[in-house]
């Protein structure tokens, strides 16, 4: 048995913990140590320790040189990581003025990275995530949702969520695998309840079989599924034992409500929400995830994040990395960005990406620097932890530690 082991020092440690879940959070709530170390056991922490003392108890000691502020690892809860091509045409046709369904005829939009998902071999696959989650990790994001959704077909959904679980294993990576088969309706089939009773009946029992995800998402849209197919296809996806998220209120209202009803963990995107909806969504367990990366995108507005703090709801932020809306990726930049727009404490939005996005994903034992808590935790090269969203982004973690080892 290895014995503990003290790192540090950090001229402040942000620990996240004891925060509410829910509403508003100040942040003369935070809890900041001084002159802090970390002791670690394994893949825990054992506890936050004035370092100075916890040398003179400790003799396994990892002393680092320099000014550092630590803060949890980060935490995605909603990408979409896992796919094949570029959509950098589509990109310039839109902001050239081009609408969705122009871009669609033309050849473009999610079915064209449909084709190229689908073309793409698992090995491809996997090593595309692979490098997508290695860049994140780099920047801090020790934990990272991915969604399936660009197979759309039985052989393909498969594919994608195998890839997604070969590469966690592999590179000792946590993605928290979700199954969003229901996405758009392919064109193999001529009606949406047809291909959600074919999710139903093939694919879910499938996954659930090879323990491929336990979570299940839906696009509730206009030109994806109504509210009543959504409702029949989660309540079903329920009964299977599946954990629920829904992408919800992107661009007209109905799917937060919904997934407020319904129980699922989040409700994700809510750019088009009501103030009844976030009223709702805010007096339920349901998690409130928005995603600016989708706003700045497709050049839209944000998500009302403040209101759903102020109603009392749980905020959680996500990068909705994907290659057609979001295609940046860059967790800590986006949320330092809508915080300043939206007016969030800094605490809030620190929230937003740690514990927060912990509670979208039914995972409670990260997000905060506490006894027990899995040890992952990212350093920043300076002696003032407002400094680092003050800089929107630029100032990028030195050191990631993830279950407790220091990622090289």
């Amino acid at each position: 048995m290895h014995t503990p082991q003290l790192t540090g020092p950090f001229k402040q440690v942000v620990t996240l913990a004891n925060l509410p879940t829910k509403g508003p959070i100040t942040d003369d709530q935070l809890q900041v140590v001084p002159n802090a170390g970390i002791v670690l056991h394994g893949d825990r922490i054992v506890e936050i320790v004035d370092f100075e003392e916890g040398t003179k108890k400790r003799k396994n000691v990892f002393e680092m040189e320099g000014d550092y502020v630590a803060f949890p690892g980060l935490i995605d809860c909603h990408t979409h990581i896992c796919f094949a091509g570029s959509r950098a045409k589509d990109y310039q046709l839109k902001v050239g003025g081009a609408g969705y369904q122009e871009i669609l005829k033309g050849g473009g939009g999610i079915h064209d990275t449909v084709q190229k998902t689908r073309a793409a071999t698992l090995a491809e696959l996997e090593r595309l995530v692979a490098g997508r989650a290695t860049r994140h990790i780099t920047e801090g994001v020790t934990t990272i949702e991915v969604k399936s959704g660009y197979g759309l077909n039985l052989a393909d959904e498969l594919k994608m969520l195998e890839a997604i679980s070969r590469t966690s294993k592999e590179y000792l990576l946590d993605l928290i695998p979700t199954c969003l088969a229901a996405h758009v309706k392919p064109g193999e089939f001529d009606q949406a309840d047809e291909y959600l009773d074919f999710l139903v009946n093939n694919l879910l029992p499938q996954v659930k079989q090879e323990g491929l995800s336990n979570r299940v998402d839906i696009f509730v849209e206009d030109g994806a599924f109504d509210v009543a197919l959504s409702r029949k296809y989660l309540t079903q996806a329920k009964e299977l034992g599946f954990h629920l998220t829904v992408h919800a209120d992107q661009f007209s209202s109905g799917g937060s409500k919904l997934a407020a009803d319904i129980g699922a963990l989040s409700a994700d995107h809510l750019e088009a929400s009501t103030d009844t909806d976030i009223k709702h969504l805010a007096g339920s367990n349901t998690v409130g995830v928005v995603l600016p990366g989708a706003s700045m995108g497709l050049g839209l507005p944000f998500a009302s994040a403040r209101k759903l703090l102020d109603y009392g709801g749980c905020l959680a932020i996500a990068t909705d990395w994907n290659p057609g809306s979001a295609p940046m990726g860059d967790l800590l930049m986006q949320a330092a960005v809508l915080g300043a727009s939206q007016k969030l404490s800094m605490a809030e939005t620190w929230a937003g990406i740690t514990f927060r996005a912990a509670k979208a994903l039914d995972l409670d034992d990260r997000g905060s620097l506490m006894s027990g808590n899995l040890a992952d935790f990212i350093a920043f090269e300076t002696t003032d932890y407002r400094e680092v969203l003050y800089h929107q982004g630029k100032m990028k973690p030195v050191a990631v530690w993830k279950n407790g080892r220091l990622v090289e």
